[in-house]
């Protein structure tokens, strides 16, 4: 992984943790599950229960590479079952603070955080937690769909799960088909897709591919979704899916995504986020940050006076 957000392509389908699955709340002291929020499966229709999720709270988050801050002493608030949306111009630092959520930033060699992100009341950076359970329970889906080219579209969304029983084929074939199902119906795909399962994932049209990167993240049952620029290379109708696809499923994850698109803010988010070289400049509900911000800097950028 780079700094321009290059990521590795595994992020979203680690191995099951040593602390149990990564849909369960993460003790801050021992690494080991506290009261799970079990997450619900679509249904037949594809439709998804609504289900609490969990809240993520950065408490002084600073992000580096090497002596270079980039991320500047942030407290923000992602709550429970809504869609926050980051914005702000290239560079201010949007997609790094959203890879040290699941602690993907500190991939990057020469690059570490500090400060405290919490996922409800568990600091995610505690020294006792296992990363693998942090990155099952918050999920990631990057700007480039990244299936993975040498499997089918069901190898594609069951590649988490196997690798969860260790590779060891511990699911059974009709609970993992099952799994596999619940998650290309919750990401929208199935109707299209369910003839088609032995097909390279490779060979769907982007659109397609990136509601199967979500239904990779999906099917492991994460708490929490993060999209750094989901739909920046899509075309419209493909984006239009990916936003009802969004709303649709802040009914059972907390969804955090960056966009550059004013618009696909405004529609989207329930609150909306402004950054600016590395610092957070305001956070509120969407229509106030776009209507009536607090800050002049933000009614400058939202009104494309910079950018």
């Amino acid at each position: 992984m780079t700094p321009d957000g290059t990521s590795p392509q595994v992020a979203d389908m680690e191995p099951e943790s040593r602390t149990g699955p990564g849909r369960e709340r993460i003790a801050p002291q021992t690494g080991a599950p506290a009261d799970a929020h079990p997450v619900a499966p679509a249904d037949a229709a594809g439709t998804v229960e609504t289900k609490q999720g969990l809240s993520v709270t950065l408490e002084q988050l600073k992000a580096f590479y090497g002596d270079a801050e980039q991320v500047k002493g942030i407290d923000l608030d992602f709550r429970a079952n809504e869609v926050t949306a980051i914005i702000g111009p290239s560079g201010c630092g949007k997609s790094t603070m959203v890879r040290c959520i699941n602690r993907m930033h500190e991939e990057i060699p020469g690059a570490h955080a500090e400060g405290r992100v919490l996922l409800d009341d568990a600091d995610v950076y505690d020294p006792s937690v296992d990363v693998v359970a942090v990155r099952r329970a918050i999920g990631m889906v990057f700007q480039k769909p990244n299936p993975f080219p040498t499997m089918s579209v069901f190898d594609n969304v069951a590649a988490g799960l196997r690798l969860g029983s260790g590779g060891r084929g511990g699911r059974g074939k009709a609970d993992l088909h099952a799994k596999v199902e619940g998650a290309l119906r919750a990401a929208g795909l199935w109707d299209e897709m369910s003839d088609r399962l032995s097909e390279p994932g490779a060979g769907l049209s982007g659109g397609q591919q990136q509601r199967l990167c979500i239904a990779r993240s999906l099917a492991v049952e994460p708490e929490v979704i993060l999209m750094d620029e989901p739909c920046s290379a899509l075309d419209p109708i493909a984006t239009l899916k990916i936003e009802e696809l969004i709303d649709e499923l802040k009914k059972r994850v907390t969804i955090v995504i960056v966009t550059h698109n004013m618009q696909q803010a405004a529609r989207v988010a329930d609150r909306t986020a402004f950054m600016l070289s590395g610092e957070l400049v305001e956070v509120g509900p969407t229509q106030e940050i776009f209507t009536k911000p607090n800050d002049s800097r933000t009614e400058e950028y939202v009104t494309g006076k910079f950018g």
